[in-house]
Order: C-alpha cells, then sequence, then structure tokens
C-alpha cells in the first residue's frame, strides 16, 4: 500500500488546484506516498447564479464530498470559509494546516487604496459580508461608494478593474497568495475595517472517518493555533445560524509575546448589506485548550450579538 498513489479531490479552478497542489506536496514529504489530483467539477463552479441564491459557498463543497464517501478519491482540500459549520459524522476534518493571511484586499484602478477612491466609486463583490462592512465604513467616514455585486475566478474579477467596468474588486489575501498574484493588490483591509468571513485563509482537509491511518498521517500538517481560532470564529457562524453566505464576518486573534501566545481575541460582526446597521462585539480570554472550549467562546460571543439585535440584521434566516 505504501507505493500506492493517494488521490487528492480538487475544484477544478486555478486557485482550487494551486492550493491543492500546496497541499499534496506536503502529503507526500509527510507519507512518502505518491499524490495524484483528481479534478471534480461542483455546482456551484458551472453555475452563473448568485452564489446566495443558491446555497451559498457550500455549493463548492457537496461535489467532492460525494466523492470522498463514493471512494472515488481519497482525502479532498476545500478552503475552510466554504464549508458548512456541520460537520458530517462519516468525513473527519483530520487537518487545518497554518493559516494564510486572512485580510480581504482592494484591486482598484490607476493603484488606489480604499480611501483614495473618486466619489461614487463601484467597487465588485460577490459577497454580502463585504458589502455590509465596506458600506458600514463608507457610511461612517463619509466616503460615497458602490457596491456591485459579481461571481467570477480571479481572472474573471480583476478584469471588471482592468476593462473600466469597475473602480475596484475586493478578493481574499490568501488566495491572491497561493496563485502568485499579491503584487496586483492595492491596498490590504485592516481587519478593523473589513473583519474576514470566519475561517478565511485556512484550508481544511477532510477524509473519511473511518480511515484511522490516513486520518494519523493528514494529521501532520495540522496546526492546532489556526485550529483552534477557525473553530471559535466557526462556532460563532454556527450560533447565529447563519449560512455561509450571510453577512457575517469573524476572526479569533491569538495574542501574545514574542513566541508565547497568552489569550485568544474573538471578533464578530453582522451587519445589514447597505452597512446601515451593525452589531460588531469582541471578547478576549485564555487560548482555548479544547475544541469544546472553543467551541464555547464562539457560542457566548454569538449569544451577546443575538441579544444586541443581531437576527434581524441577516434577511432570512438559514434553515
Amino acid at each position: 500500500m505504501k507505493d500506492k498513489a493517494l488521490r487528492l479531490g480538487t475544484r477544478r479552478s486555478k486557485l482550487a488546484m494551486a492550493q491543492s497542489g500546496q497541499v499534496a506536496d506536503a502529503v507526500r514529504r509527510v507519507t512518502g506516498r505518491p499524490v495524484e489530483l483528481v479534478e471534480i467539477t461542483t455546482y456551484g463552479d458551472v453555475s452563473r447564479e448568485n452564489l446566495a441564491q443558491i446555497g451559498g459557498t457550500g455549493v463548492f463543497v457537496t461535489a467532492l464530498r460525494d466523492a470522498l464517501l463514493r471512494g472515488e478519491v481519497d482525502f479532498a482540500v476545500h478552503s475552510l470559509k466554504d464549508l458548512p459549520t456541520g460537520q458530517p459524522e462519516d468525513l473527519a476534518l483530520a487537518a487545518i494546516p497554518e493559516r494564510e493571511d486572512p485580510r480581504d484586499v482592494i484591486v482598484a484602478r490607476d493603484a488606489l487604496k480604499f480611501t483614495d477612491l473618486p466619489r461614487g466609486a463601484r467597487i465588485g463583490t460577490g459577497s454580502p459580508r463585504r458589502m455590509a462592512q465596506l458600506n458600514g465604513y463608507a457610511r461612517s467616514h463619509g466616503l460615497d461608494i458602490e457596491t456591485v455585486p459579481i461571481r467570477g475566478n480571479v481572472d474573471t474579477r480583476i478584469g471588471f478593474v482592468r476593462d473600466g467596468a469597475l473602480d475596484a474588486v475586493v478578493l481574499a489575501a490568501a488566495g491572491l497568495n497561493r496563485i502568485g498574484r499579491i503584487d496586483e493588490v492595492t491596498d490590504f483591509l485592516s481587519v478593523d475595517t473589513v473583519l474576514p468571513a470566519p475561517g478565511q485563509g485556512a484550508l481544511a482537509i477532510e477524509c473519511s472517518a473511518d480511515n484511522a491511518d490516513l486520518i494519523a498521517a493528514l494529521g501532520e500538517l495540522d496546526d492546532p493555533f489556526t485550529r483552534v481560532a477557525v473553530t471559535a470564529e466557526r462556532s460563532l457562524l454556527a450560533a447565529l445560524e447563519a449560512g455561509c453566505s450571510a453577512p457575517v464576518g469573524a476572526l479569533a486573534d491569538l495574542l501574545g509575546d514574542g513566541q508565547i501566545v497568552k489569550e485568544m481575541r474573538l471578533r464578530g460582526v453582522v451587519g445589514t448589506t447597505d452597512g446601515s446597521r451593525t452589531v460588531q462585539l469582541s471578547t478576549t480570554g485564555p487560548v482555548p485548550e479544547t475544541h469544546d472550549h472553543a467551541l464555547a467562546l464562539g457560542r457566548e460571543l454569538a449569544a451577546e450579538m443575538l441579544a444586541q439585535g443581531a437576527a434581524g440584521l441577516m434577511g432570512e434566516r438559514a434553515q
């Protein structure tokens, strides 16, 4: 079995192939086994419909999970922010490697920064979360912007700026880093301006829950600090009963001096997409020592946000 290739299921997009290729290299190193990429087309890749309408980013995950359950692939790589918060019992989240930069970025014409965009600037994004926070920031700082819903891969989105259809687009720093295009960024958005999606910048490596040997091997790639942070963020999202396409931002920061991590700060935000109303709260405490502690931290902050009216800002509640 040692020489039998492990089959890694991946979406076909340039970004998915890049991040799956990086994981494949790491798995080859820790297992000594060859890894082959198996390209799988998901409904989210072929549909031109608005993501929020077709079930949020979870539509990118279903086909990969189906292939895992049918035994067509041995493990799969997802962008963690695409994973629904409920984990199927027959699949294991074997590893969450060290997180990339979680921030959102702007790619704008004329190398402009967000706050230097002209009045009435058209900013493209397919994310209600980004719309809510950009519009909220603009309202509170006297900026005049218009957020425009868009879809498509990185080339398509940046193309809207290059051909003059939009003044700027918002993307994830991690994705541009992974495909070697971070130099096209004109502005990194501070997490004080726009909180990222829960789990943004992190990858999830998933396999069958009954394959103990593979779970142990993939576990070599797990980063415990990243896992505890994204667990708290996703717990907040789940407790708000919000789907992946809801306007919820969350980030858990590990705080400390030098190499010693002392505390974790969890921040959450939810708002109407026009930015007129937001609820943003944070909590700081000891770094959770167990999965359950991380879950509890997210639930507690969500409860405070719900007490301040967060549910009414999310439009239709996810079923």
